[in-house]
């Protein structure tokens, strides 16, 4: 509330349509996919697990995107939250607790841009599963363990082998998993799947701890990178 406060005094407008007032309108709010689709990168990593997307990442969903992770804009959290929840429900395992794992961000640039975009919507999403009956909760099981060069224009294969080794899972975390002695599977979470080489580095730093990885679900997934929408595991 405070945050749909302070965007209307701030004189801001809807990320989509731009229509003055809140930072996402109610027309542009009921946009929102409530059915996520199945989507694969091209080529695919090899041995990544299923990846399930809110949609293509264009219009209202880049825009979102965007202004949350760049601009700060704090109010679209709820609504990201919304998008990546009905992704992870398809990948929630019926028995025992689901994690939902953030992809981490580097130190450097969660302090550039004052937070973390991934694990605000993450927790977000959480809560909406679990007042749906879901047993989920966030679970900030990786961390960053190597400098990696800036993704922007690197292809595929590249991506990968920038990314290789460069996370793995946290003792504190890990160990408090191994006394609570309950079965878990991990749902890897992110913004965007465009190759799918941070997607597979998250899930083999889980699996090398035995975690198992059900999925990654995604807010979105770039358009040309993925075949047309599949209601349906692929």
């Amino acid at each position: 509330m405070l945050d749909a406060w302070l965007d209307l005094v701030a004189g801001s407008a809807c990320v989509h349509c731009r229509r003055p007032g809140r930072l996402l309108c109610p027309d542009c709010h009921g946009l929102l996919p409530h059915r996520a689709v199945w989507t694969s990168p091209d080529p695919c990593p090899p041995g990544l697990a299923p990846a399930v997307a809110g949609g293509d990442y264009a219009d209202l969903l880049r825009a979102m995107v965007l202004a949350h992770k760049e601009r700060r804009a704090f109010a679209l959290v709820r609504p990201l939250g919304e998008v990546l929840a009905v992704a992870a429900r398809d990948l929630v395992t019926p028995d025992g607790q689901t994690l939902l794992v953030p992809v981490p961000s580097r130190a450097a640039v969660v302090t550039a841009r004052g937070h973390d975009p991934m694990l605000r919507v993450t927790r977000q999403a959480a809560g909406i599963l679990r007042r749906h009956g879901y047993d989920v909760r966030t679970n900030r099981l990786l961390r960053q363990t190597a400098t990696v060069a800036d993704q922007a224009g690197l292809d595929a294969a590249d991506r990968q082998r920038n990314l290789a080794g460069s996370m793995a899972a946290r003792t504190v975390a890990l160990r408090a998993l191994a006394r609570a002695g309950d079965p878990v599977a991990a749902v890897v979470c992110d913004d965007v799947l465009t190759t799918g080489a941070t997607a597979r580095e998250a899930q083999r730093a889980l699996a090398a701890v035995g975690v198992p990885v059900r999925g990654i679900a995604c807010i979105a997934a770039t358009r040309r990178r993925h075949p047309p929408a599949r209601t349906g595991p692929p």
